[in-house]
């Protein structure tokens, strides 16, 4: 007897059906064949499945087993496919009958006794059953809050393969999976911290809130305990809250990877990802046979944050640059090419010296300038000219440290990060590729007009500072940043001066 029923393979993070037929031929050698281009994975789901089934309480089909998992020339990694695949058997074997199963997919892993453990990308999937016009989708409980983010399918959850068996065949009633956004806002969407606890600082601040209006790349330099990475993981507390819309893109690629924390249906705050300066390539911009997202990935709509930056492989560094000006990332296999969305802001930090303390007016710097040389040479002047603005974090003083009073809080710095960037959407409409920081060479001539002081005082600076000409448009972007913040139609010379103050730090400690 031959059964048919659709579940779902990962391709990147979208999800692509997949046809899995059953065929069981009675009276020939007991034999269990599974084909359709299955990796290691999916080749030993058979082994789970057959004691899944007997421990559940179903007969093991002893006869020859064929299962085709189609289309034959998809990779197929997960062993989400495991639940489909016993549905199948028990289908083809005669011991369920169900006309729901054309109107339902289903996706989970088996565990030897029946039970069905979480699936990575349900959120992918329930969108593709979506797009198939299928009913609904049967997923592992715990994937339920997940999958029923997407609205026009029903989302069943189950616990067991038992309870799958039982809503298939009509004999157990399980409802849909309800999903509320207010619900979830009120759940995960609070920060736990605030700028307010950030003592003094109030210069790196500005700088973060024109960095946050602009959408403008950030890089921070300072010796070690002066508050960098305070401020760095602040930046999600003063930028817009997440749309629905951007939520579903970023929870899209973290259900498909995995690490949407249990129970978390929706990403409603904006990602934050800090990984470490020994990580590879493939770690940062995604990789491996069957391409998979990393890290610039998991931090679309969000922060990525690079501390000790020249501590970073110097190539693994180079690929960024890319995507930091598509604000998407391509990797290519033989298989074919994957496109994963980046559209990100980079915040990154570093020592100006080996040894962290190079113009610290309490410590004494040990480096000689050889070794500063060869310290600041690991970041190529291409990528250091991609991060809009260098600021100094000087170390706090004793007294601002001691002083009990509330410096300026994140509430006051997303109302002004608010109200520039609604200036930005009257100007290009509303989208995070349309703010000043994403400025093409053609918006920059029309929306960066400048005084004719401001204009003056751009030629002194690009003259003076050996500036290049991606540094002369990164300064008119942020220029036009703090021109919008005071509501300001035109930019004039005390906007240009801040911007060029932003820009001159990486000059002054790279010589």
């Amino acid at each position: 007897m031959l059964a048919r029923l659709t579940t779902y393979s990962l391709l990147g993070i979208d999800a692509v059906p997949v046809d899995v037929e059953v065929d069981i031929s009675p009276g020939a050698m007991p034999k269990t064949i599974l084909v359709g281009l299955a990796e290691a994975a999916v080749r030993e789901s058979t082994h789970r499945i057959e004691r899944a089934l007997v421990n559940s309480g179903y007969v093991r089909p002893i006869d020859r087993i064929v299962i085709n998992l189609s289309p034959a020339d998809l990779p197929k990694d997960a062993a989400s496919v495991d639940l489909s695949i016993a549905l199948g058997l028990l289908v083809a074997s005669g011991q369920l009958s169900s006309d729901v199963l054309r109107r339902y997919s289903a996706v989970g892993e088996l565990a030897l006794d029946g039970s069905i453990r979480p699936a990575k990308g349900t959120l992918s999937m329930a969108l593709k059953a979506k797009e198939l016009g299928l009913t609904g989708l049967v997923v592992p409980h715990s994937n339920a809050r997940e999958a029923s983010v997407v609205e026009g399918i029903d989302v069943i959850p189950v616990a067991s393969l038992t309870e799958a068996v039982g809503f298939f065949s009509g004999q157990l009633e399980i409802p849909p999976h309800p999903f509320s956004w207010a619900d979830a806002v009120a759940e995960f969407g609070h920060y736990a911290v605030d700028y307010g606890d950030v003592k003094g600082q109030e210069s790196a601040k500005r700088a973060v809130t024109v960095a946050a209006a602009g959408a403008h790349h950030l890089l921070m330099i300072g010796s070690p305990g002066t508050g960098k990475t305070l401020l760095a993981s602040r930046m999600g507390t003063i930028l817009p809250e997440l749309a629905p819309e951007e939520s579903l893109q970023t929870t899209r690629i973290w259900s498909a990877v995995g690490r949407l924390d249990p129970g978390q249906p929706l990403l409603i705050q904006r990602p934050f990802r800090s990984p470490h300066h020994t990580i590879s390539e493939a770690g940062l911009v995604g990789g491996g046979s069957i391409p998979a997202p990393g890290e610039i990935s998991l931090a679309h709509n969000g922060v990525l944050f690079l501390d000790e930056l020249p501590e970073f492989n110097r190539r693994t560094l180079e690929v960024l640059r890319q995507p930091l000006e598509d604000g998407v990332v391509t990797i290519s296999r033989a298989m074919g090419s994957l496109t994963f969305p980046a559209n990100l802001m980079l915040v990154a930090a570093m020592n100006p010296c080996p040894c962290g303390y190079r113009g610290d007016p309490k410590r004494q710097c040990k480096c000689n300038p050889m070794q500063v040389e060869r310290y600041t040479a690991r970041i190529s002047g291409p990528l250091l000219d991609r991060l809009d603005i260098h600021i100094e974090v000087p170390p706090v003083p004793f007294r601002q440290l001691s002083d009990q009073t509330t410096g300026t809080t994140s509430e006051q710095m997303k109302a002004a990060v608010l109200s520039a960037r609604e200036v930005q959407y009257q100007r290009f409409g509303k989208s995070s590729l349309r703010l000043n920081g994403r400025m093409t060479p053609s918006q920059i001539r029309k929306h960066c007009k400048l005084e004719s002081d401001a204009e003056n005082l751009l030629k002194s600076a690009m003259e003076e500072m050996g500036l290049s000409a991606r540094a002369h448009d990164k300064i008119l972007r942020i220029g036009r940043t703090i021109a919008d913040l005071e509501h300001s139609d035109k930019i004039h010379a005390n906007h240009l001066s801040e911007a060029i103050n932003y820009r001159a730090l990486d000059r002054s400690y790279w010589k």
